[in-house]
Order: structure tokens, then C-alpha cells, then sequence
């Protein structure tokens, strides 16, 4: 599977931005998909999953009530809608995919089968 994820820019703190993580070669609609985030000299950290179907979605703490995960498995895409951003929101945002679905709501990045490139969010005060 191959992941490609795009949307990301600068945007003034309270602005909004969609991250879409496009996927190519296996099914990816079999697959759970999800965003990772890295800020600046920080480790890897959990944003959000959504289940194959889109039945159940996680969010970080962090963000809960201003980003929300979605998917549209008729184009192989998984979405990230972010509003109300803050300038802790600045990093890079990673999609990935697993096969196999993780219980918990804050997955560790050590069980991510699939990796995309990262998309920088950058949010200024």
C-alpha cells in the first residue's frame, strides 16, 4: 500500500485546513486507516483512526471537538478535517494504515503496518 498525503500549509492560528491521505495498491478499503503528527523536536503522536467502515473513530485528547477523521473508501481516501488550530497543532502530518484493527483509542505508531509521507501543518499565533 502506498500512501500520499496532502492539504497541509500555513494557516493563522483559528483557521481550519483538510489533510487527504490518498492510497494506492492493496485494498485500502479493508484496511483502518489513521493520523500521526510530529511536532518539532517531539516524538511520533496519535491523532485519530477510523475503522475500515467508518464505524468508529478515535481522536487524541488534544483534539477531540476540533478535528474529525473521515474516510470515502469509493476513492481509496481518508480525510483529516482540523479547525480551530493552534500553533501547538504545527507539525507534520503522517497517514497510515493497518490491517488489523488495534483495541484502544490512542494507537502507539509501533503497530502501523503502512506509513505515508508527512504533510507540514504550520500554525501561526
Amino acid at each position: 500500500v502506498q500512501l500520499q498525503a496532502s492539504g497541509g500549509g500555513l494557516v493563522q492560528a483559528g483557521g481550519s485546513l483538510r489533510l487527504s491521505c490518498a492510497a494506492s495498491g492493496r485494498t485500502f478499503s479493508r484496511l483502518h486507516g489513521a493520523w500521526f503528527r510530529q511536532p518539532p523536536g517531539k516524538e511520533r503522536e496519535f491523532v485519530a483512526v477510523i475503522k475500515w467502515n467508518g464505524a468508529t473513530t478515535y481522536h487524541a485528547d488534544s483534539v477531540k471537538d476540533r478535528f474529525a477523521i473521515s474516510r470515502d473508501n469509493t476513492k481509496n481516501t481518508i480525510f483529516l478535517q482540523m479547525n480551530n488550530l493552534k500553533p501547538e497543532d504545527t507539525a507534520v502530518y503522517y497517514c497510515a494504515a493497518r490491517q488489523n484493527w488495534f483495541a484502544s483509542n490512542n494507537w502507539p505508531a509501533a503497530v502501523i503496518d503502512y506509513w505515508g509521507q508527512g504533510t507540514l501543518v504550520t500554525v501561526s499565533s
